[in-house]
């Protein structure tokens, strides 16, 4: 089952996530300290929470879809290049707790745009195995995120 991401910024987590529970019904499928993310059935939505700086305005941070295979990931990169489009690949990369096959690509407005498989979570691999959001989807110079607008 694919489903779009939706990864926002927030400068109050838990304000955030009692908001987005209420929204959609449902609790937080995985917290960590400065992360939450939903696995939304209806509309199926995987909307992450990363904690950002106090004070200010909730802002998005990326885009993606996850898919359920690294052959799926193969594909769209192969899909999006003959289309024309840049992309970047990071395979059994540690990103929001946990290892992650990925292809990145920009839109028009320099939006960020992640087709993704998680394979393996934290909760499997040891909760120090995984990087947190900040390793890969922060404000660290070189961070996927934010280097996949340069890309």
């Amino acid at each position: 089952m694919s489903r779009v991401q939706l990864a926002l910024r927030v400068a109050d987590l838990e304000a955030s996530i009692a908001f987005y529970a209420k929204l959609f019904g449902t609790e937080p499928a995985k917290l960590r300290p400065g992360y939450a993310n939903f696995a939304i059935t209806e509309p199926p939505l995987k909307l992450v929470l990363i904690e950002g700086e106090a004070g200010e305005d909730t802002r998005l941070d990326h885009l993606g879809v996850e898919v359920d295979t690294t052959d799926q990931v193969t594909a769209a990169t192969a899909r999006l290049q003959q289309a024309g489009l840049a992309t970047s690949e990071e395979n059994d990369t540690s990103c929001c707790y946990a290892v992650q096959d990925k292809t990145w690509v920009t839109g028009p407005g320099q939006e960020p745009w992640e087709v993704y498989v998680v394979k393996a979570d934290a909760d499997t691999l040891g909760k120090s195995t995984a990087a947190a959001p900040n390793a890969c989807c922060g404000t660290t110079a070189g961070c996927a995120c934010d280097g996949a607008a340069a890309r």
